[in-house]
Parts: C-alpha cells; sequence; structure tokens
C-alpha cells in the first residue's frame, strides 16, 4: 500500500542486553498485525533472530528491519518502521549503524534490574546524533519490583526531562493514559499528579504556547499547539518520554503503537539528518529535505551479504522518491545502477515494492559496489555529499589468522571482507612486515561469533594466535639529523645529502614534513623522495620496528650533483638522516591503553580490582547498579588483557562481563620499551 512521509515513523529499540528488545519487537509486529502470532527466543522463531547464531546463543548479534501499519481508532494510518539492536556491547557496531535511519531511539529498560551501563551508553549516542529519545520500561507485570522508585532513579539519572506518558496500572496488567487524560489512579499514584507534571513540561518550551497556557488554562490550548511543542521538547532533548509495557503479556503494547502514531516524529518533523557536501575545510552543511519530488539522496546503514540474494544493501531515504526501475548512482560513481528490485525487509524474507518515499528504510540486492555509509543519489549534483561520520567505538582485540588448509587464501580474504562490509566495528588489517592477516573486533565474543561465520556461512576454518599489540613510536624531544648518500660503481653515481631537525608534535598529531630549504640545495623535485624515505621509517618504525607518529620533521639544508643526484639517492639519505636524529631525540614506544568497564557481583569487587591491579591498570571509579551489582571503571594497556575475559569468568562464576573502548596511546615503562628494543632485529636497507 502507498503512504507519505508524514505517515511514516522509524523507531529503534534499542539497550542492555536481556530488557527483552527482541520480545517487544515481535509484540509490537503482533499488535500492528504484521504477523499472526508472536515467536520467542526460546523457540527461536522471532522475526528479527532469524541468524543460526543467534537462535544458538539466544540473543540479537545484528540489527534486524520490520515494519508493521497501524491506526488508533479514528486516525489515519502510520507506517512503523522498526529496527530491534543488539544489546550486547560486543555487537554495538551494527546497534549504532541503526541510528543514523531513525528519528526516534528507543531505549528499552528491565524493570527488575532497572537502568545498566548499555541504558546510559544508548541514551548518550542518541543525543550526541540529535535524535529524539523515549524510554520503554518493560516487564511491568513481574512481582516484587519497585517502578515508583525506578520512576526516580530515571529521573535522577537522566534528568527531570525524564515524564511518564503513561503509568502501570492493577500490578502491571495494564497501562493508563496520562498525557491525555487527567483522572484515574495508577500504581504510581494519582494520574492528575504526572498529568500536571508533563503538560507543564511540554508548555514551558514554546513561549506563545507557555503564554496561552498561562491565559486560557490546559483548555484553552489547540490540539496543534500541544503537539508543536510536545515535538519541539522531544527534538531539544527538553523531554524523555516514559513508557511501560509488558511484552510477554502485551499490556501496554497497543498504547506504545497509539504513542508512536500520535507523538512520535515523522521524518519531517525531527532535527535534520547532517549531511555535508565536500571534504576537509571544504565541506559545508547542505539540508536534505523530505520532498518526494526532490532529486534522490539515500544513506546506506547497513550491508548484508545473503548466501542466496547477494549483496542487500539497506539504506533510509532522506529526499526524492527511489523507484522501481529508476537509476541510481553510489557516492562520486559515473556509472549508475539499475533499481531492478527494490524490497522492505521483515526480518529475513524481502518483500517487493514500487517505491520508497522520503522518510522510509528499503533495499537494493546485487549491487557490488554498495558499501556502509554510501550515499545514493539520481543526479551529478549531488555527488561529494555524505552523511556526518558515526563515532564507532574503535576494535581493540584481535586474532592473527589463517587458513587451516592450504589453498584457501584468496577464499579466506574473500570471506573476511564481506564480514567487514556487515559490521563497521570490525576491522581486517594485513601486516607486510610480519605477513599477518589480523582480525580486530569489540571482545573476545565478537571475534568467536565472526569466526563461526566464517566457518558456518563460508565454509573457512582458520588457525588462529594472539597478534603483535598495536604499538607506536615516537619521539620526546628535538633533534638533528643528517647523511650524505654516495655511491660510485663505474659510470654514473648516486648523490644526495639531507640535514633536517625533528620534534615532537602532540599525541595524535600524525606527521608533518617542512620544507625550509633555501637557495635550492635540494632542488624542489628530490624533496619527495626525501619524504618518502622519512615515511619509510615511519611506516616501519625506527627503535622496535612500529610504526612512528606525532613527529614534525623540518629539512632545512642539504646538497646534489648535476650529474648524480637521483631520486634514489635522496630516498636513502632521507631516510638515514631521519634516524640519526630519531636516535638522538629520545625515541618512545607507546602502547594503547583501553577504556574498560567491568559489571559483575559486588561480592567480587575485591578479586576484580586485584586482578586489575597486576595489570598495571588505572581504577577510576566504581558504580553501583540494582541486583547487588558493581560496574568497575579502570584505565588499561591492550597489552595486559590478553587472556581477560576466560580470567574474569574465572573469578565471577561466569558472572562478570566487561567492555572496551580505545582511549589513547601512552609511554610504555622503560623495562618494556628495553625488551621490545632488543627483541627488534632491524632490517634497514644498505648502502
Amino acid at each position: 500500500m502507498s503512504y507519505s512521509t508524514q505517515q511514516i515513523r522509524n523507531v529503534a529499540l534499542a539497550g542492555h542486553p536481556g530488557a527483552g528488545k527482541t520480545t517487544l519487537f515481535e509484540a509490537l509486529l503482533h499488535a500492528g498485525g504484521a504477523i499472526q502470532t508472536a515467536g520467542t527466543i526460546e523457540r527461536g522463531n522471532t522475526v528479527s533472530d532469524f541468524d543460526p547464531i543467534e537462535k544458538e546463543r539466544g540473543h540479537s548479534i545484528d540489527a534486524a528491519i520490520a515494519s508493521t501499519d497501524h491506526a488508533a481508532a479514528g486516525n489515519q494510518l502510520v507506517h512503523v518502521n522498526l529496527i530491534d539492536t543488539p544489546g550486547y556491547p560486543d555487537f554495538r557496531g551494527p546497534a549504532l549503524g541503526a541510528l543514523a535511519a531513525v528519528e526516534t531511539v528507543a531505549v528499552v529498560i528491565d524493570a527488575d534490574t532497572g537502568i545498566a551501563h548499555g541504558t546510559r551508553r544508548m541514551m548518550d549516542y542518541a543525543k550526541q546524533r540529535g535524535l529524539c529519545r523515549a524510554i520503554i520500561v518493560n516487564k511491568i507485570d513481574h512481582a516484587g519490583h519497585d517502578l515508583g522508585a525506578l520512576m526516580e532513579s530515571l529521573r535522577a539519572e537522566f534528568g527531570p526531562e525524564a515524564l511518564p506518558l503513561n503509568l502501570p496500572a492493577d500490578g502491571g496488567t495494564r497501562v493508563i493514559d496520562c498525557f491525555g487524560q487527567r483522572e484515574g489512579s495508577s500504581d504510581l499514584g494519582p494520574v492528575a499528579d504526572w498529568h500536571q507534571k508533563i503538560i507543564d513540561q511540554v508548555v514551558e518550551i514554546n513561549e506563545t504556547v507557555m503564554d496561552h497556557y498561562l491565559d486560557l488554562g490546559e483548555d484553552g490550548l489547540s490540539g496543534t499547539e500541544l503537539h508543536d511543542a510536545f515535538e519541539q521538547c522531544l527534538r531539544e532533548g527538553h523531554l524523555i518520554p516514559v513508557c511501560f509495557v509488558s511484552a510477554r503479556s502485551g499490556a501496554g503494547v497497543k498504547e506504545l503503537l497509539d504513542i508512536a502514531e500520535k507523538l512520535f516524529p515523522h521524518p519531517g518533523e525531527a532535527n535534520p539528518p547532517q549531511f555535508v557536501k565536500g571534504s576537509g575545510s571544504e565541506a559545508a552543511p547542505i539540508e536534505a529535505k523530505p520532498d518526494p519530488a526532490a532529486h534522490v539522496i539515500a544513506d546506506v546503514f547497513r550491508i548484508v551479504n545473503d548466501p542466496f540474494v547477494g549483496k542487500l544493501g539497506i539504506f533510509r531515504v532522506y529526499q526524492g522518491t527511489v523507484k522501481k526501475d529508476s537509476q541510481l548512482f553510489v557516492d562520486d560513481g559515473k556509472k549508475p545502477f539499475k533499481v531492478a528490485h527494490l524490497f522492505k525487509l521483515k526480518g529475513k524474507d524481502h518483500i517487493e515494492i514500487t517505491q520508497a518515499v522520503p522518510g522510509d528504510i528499503a533495499a537494493v540486492a546485487k549491487i557490488d559496489e554498495l558499501h556502509f555509509d554510501a550515499v545514493l543519489h539520481d543526479s551529478h549534483d549531488e555527488d561529494h555529499i555524505h552523511l556526518a561520520p558515526m563515532a564507532f567505538p574503535k576494535p581493540m582485540f584481535g586474532l592473527a589468522v589463517e587458513p587451516a588448509s592450504k589453498g584457501q587464501e584468496q577464499k579466506l580474504a574473500t570471506a573476511l571482507h564481506k564480514l567487514a562490509e556487515e559490521d563497521p566495528a570490525f576491522a581486517v588489517e594485513h601486516n607486510t612486515e610480519t605477513n599477518e592477516t589480523v582480525i580486530r573486533g569489540l571482545s573476545d565474543l565478537h571475534l568467536r561469533v565472526m569466526l563461526q561465520r566464517l566457518k558456518d556461512r563460508y565454509g573457512v576454518e582458520v588457525k588462529t594466535h594472539p597478534p603483535r599489540i598495536a604499538y607506536r613510536e615516537t619521539i620526546s624531544g628535538m633533534a638533528e639529523g643528517h647523511h650524505r648518500h654516495k655511491k660510485q660503481t663505474g659510470g654514473a653515481g648516486q648523490f644526495g645529502e639531507v640535514f633536517l631537525r625533528i620534534e615532537p608534535l602532540p599525541r595524535g598529531g600524525g606527521f608533518e614534513f617542512v620544507d625550509e630549504v633555501k637557495g635550492g640545495t635540494i632542488p624542489g623535485q628530490f624533496l619527495p623522495a626525501v619524504e618518502k624515505g622519512i615515511r619509510q621509517v615511519l611506516s616501519g618504525g625506527a627503535v622496535a620496528g612500529y610504526p612512528m607518529q606525532d613527529v614534525r620533521v623540518i629539512v632545512y639544508d642539504g646538497k646534489h650533483h648535476p650529474v648524480d643526484s637521483k631520486e634514489v639517492a635522496f630516498i636513502a639519505a632521507g631516510k638515514k638522516a631521519f634516524l640519526d636524529a630519531v636516535s638522538k631525540a629520545r625515541p618512545q614506544v607507546l602502547e594503547p591503553i583501553a577504556d574498560l568497564e567491568v559489571t559483575a557481583p559486588e561480592t567480587h569487587m575485591g578479586d576484580i580490582s586485584g586482578g586489575l591491579a597486576a595489570k598495571r591498570a588505572r581504577i577510576s571509579g566504581t558504580d553501583a547498579l540494582r541486583g547487588g551489582e558493581i560496574v568497575v571503571k579502570a584505565q588499561v594497556p591492550l597489552s595486559e588483557l590478553e587472556g581477560y575475559a576466560a580470567e574474569l569468568k574465572s573469578v565471577t562464576a561466569g558472572r562478570g562481563r566487561y567492555a572496551l573502548d580505545f582511549s589513547h596511546y601512552e609511554p610504555v615503562p622503560p623495562q618494556v620499551q628495553q625488551k621490545l628494543v632488543e627483541a627488534y632485529k632491524p632490517h634497514h636497507d644498505e648502502d
């Protein structure tokens, strides 16, 4: 059926593991009539967890998409696109990628356990992205929890703007509206009290609405005024609606669809997407308008390599209308592709459609040029356009892999490339120096799942071993370097002489090459050769064989020969002069430091803290969670975390879990640097 942009609602279900996102996803699809029976995780028949590994493990690994149509009594039908995202921090790549496709992030909270670290993390991500946020409290029919205390903790954590739109009643067997109605009683007290709080919060965002409210009271406000003020509150983060449901019993599920229809923003009401045209200093923001007649602008937020359909690119339309049999360009490509088939997704099922209007989510198949974050458009006027990039967590865990059977190297490379296309937080590197292929992910679990997919989906088995830690080198002082390269072997010789000085840049400063040569002592055509020689050292290392960073090189003098000077001579001279300077500039080896958060029962606090102290960790604090759990926050050298998953499992009887994010690089202790330097066997080119 056809629908307009104003009828679309895009909602991502996010939050911590075990909160019931997948069960709520099923319940919403069932309440909207998209499926006849709601599946369960236990039976392995849910719409979203269709991957065999998801069924085996009993939790989501990828973001899954489905939609349902819904209309409250007497209202216009709306089309709700739902995205079920993984809760485990190990699979944040697909979860964060989904945020690019929605206006509203509904963070689901388990009423039994309350606010968890994953709750805070997703609320922060959504806020940074300028998305409208809502909180869904699930499992309200369970006995033994205090929903009133949970509501107060939500307001303490996220501010007084966290206010309920409905309230649990009769022991969580139903919910009662407290935004649209003023009377009644609930499990959290009189409806009138909460109604007044949310009305006061909504009307104060808009001065005109506030004046009308003060003059005429609530009854003097038009429905349009109240709705527009509500949408403004969502856009500006002045209101975080809280809704109560039980996905298992169905309490509050239909009411949640009603709220999505009446109060969640359509694509034309939310904050505009952050598109820019151009790159670097020339990048300028542009506005993508949800106009169905304008040129197409769409963003690919998910890639799926389906063994039967081929590469599937799932995209969100921001402007224009994508039609079957139309032609689209990928990024700045010169050759368009034909939209031979256009799909809506329902979990693993693909439903053919004829068009996708602004705000809608659709997919195309078998287009090799598609990649994550590709921009699709139908006119070269939209070349060089892209969405502001998302800040994905840096994949810190590494495993070196090689095929278990000879002759499968190319098959392995192809399969790893396909896996990396699907997950923006999974990376594949090839170290030419060690001839290692290294896969990197967010955790040991993340990598184990990827290895299982390699075997099950692509038939590739691998052998693994720990990779080299991604150390870096830098300098801590200023120094000068000099080298004269001279070869004479009969006939034309080689000659090049370079004087340079080096100085450290701030951490993260990269590399700067500065030309201060006067009087043509090094002709301009040879300066790129000098830089090339320096970059050879930067990539291969000077003291321990690791890439060098955060250094400025100023070439200020040299000599040349009118006959014997050539590029190869100045490459060699630049390289050796740089090595000479580095040796005098107090070189340092840097190690990656990770932000570590360990969640475990409070009784294991001593074991966890003691174990981290032995790993050169700096513990920055602890937070108490509901249910007798704690979160220990620390910064730890990545090199110390090998085998930590098994260690944590052992000391917490399998109840501990942790998440890592890259923080920064800092110098290794002197004794560690000495070992790394002694282990390095340099292979510099001979003169």
